[in-house]
């Protein structure tokens, strides 16, 4: 039975794409970082991990417990699914905000991924995929940190990819758009801890305040609106149908553009202009409603 490590598996997609792999008799090591859900995942069947990404102890006690659970078996896969969004403009973003989204997006998943290349090293081969995002290729307005991480993510997996090359180990990148999940949820909730307590504050700028209030109003309606928002939502499976071909094709892209939205941006990108791309970019973005 083949087997996988599938981090923020507490809800959407990561939750989904465990139960896939189980549905397809894959051994799945489910995490995530309260321990309430590791609790719920644990009832539901799954051999489970607690692993905070923000915590270099959580990820190497995690490890030192996969280890224990693979025994002599081998791990075949790693899916680095583990992240959340931070929305607000640039310039109302702290350094302690820009650090705590790169701690889980990026920095926490090198580390976790750093302490699994010898595994898959030793056995010579290894699946290791990673969930980037439209966000990934192309930025959004009062995106920025979510943008940065997913940019920096896809430039550690591009280069992770040729310094693996003839070893076994195959890098791949699912990049989904809009998809059913908590993700506006845990973005409000980022936004409320991290920047808004700061929109006030006379040391930030020469008036104290922010010249984007009105459009945090339309942002935080958004993010707060149930349901899909965005056109094109589609459910957390098609994350999950690319996952499986990424970890069970003898072929796996290098690449899995997953919904509408996310291949029509990596064609427009190619064909247009940057300053037309940044003027459809401003139209979809807009003032932060959308």
């Amino acid at each position: 039975m083949p087997s996988i490590l599938i981090t923020g598996c507490s809800s959407g997609i990561g939750k989904r794409c465990a139960e896939r792999c189980r549905d397809q008799d894959w051994r799945v090591f489910a995490s995530a970082r309260k321990q309430a859900d590791v609790g719920r995942l644990k009832a539901e069947g799954f051999e489970t991990l607690w692993l905070d990404l923000e915590s270099s102890a959580s990820i190497q006690s995690a490890v030192r417990q996969l280890r224990e659970l693979l025994g002599n078996a081998p791990l075949d896969a790693v899916f680095h699914n583990g992240a959340y969004g931070m929305a607000g403009a640039i310039e109302d973003l702290s350094r302690e905000a820009l650090r705590t989204q790169f701690e889980t997006n990026l920095f926490g998943t090198v580390e976790l991924n750093n302490h699994l290349i010898p595994l898959f090293r030793k056995q010579g081969y290894g699946r290791v995929v990673f969930n980037s995002s439209v966000l990934g290729f192309v930025s959004l307005p009062f995106r920025g940190a979510y943008n940065a991480s997913k940019y920096a993510l896809e430039g550690i997996a591009d280069t992770l990819r040729l310094e693996l090359r003839n070893t076994g180990i195959h890098i791949s990148l699912i990049e989904p758009g809009p998809i059913e999940s908590k993700f506006r949820e845990n973005a409000y909730l980022a936004y409320q801890q991290y920047v808004e307590p700061h929109l006030g504050d006379p040391s930030r700028n020469g008036e104290g305040k922010t010249p984007h209030r009105t459009a945090y109003q339309s942002m935080i309606t958004r993010l707060q609106k149930p349901g899909p928002v965005a056109p094109f939502t589609l459910p957390a499976d098609a994350v999950a149908d690319a996952l499986l071909h990424a970890i069970t094709h003898p072929h796996p892209r290098i690449r899995y553009r997953v919904t509408f939205p996310t291949r029509l941006f990596a064609a427009l990108k190619r064909l247009l202009s940057d300053r037309l791309m940044d003027r459809m970019l401003s139209k979809v973005g807009g003032d932060g409603s959308r």
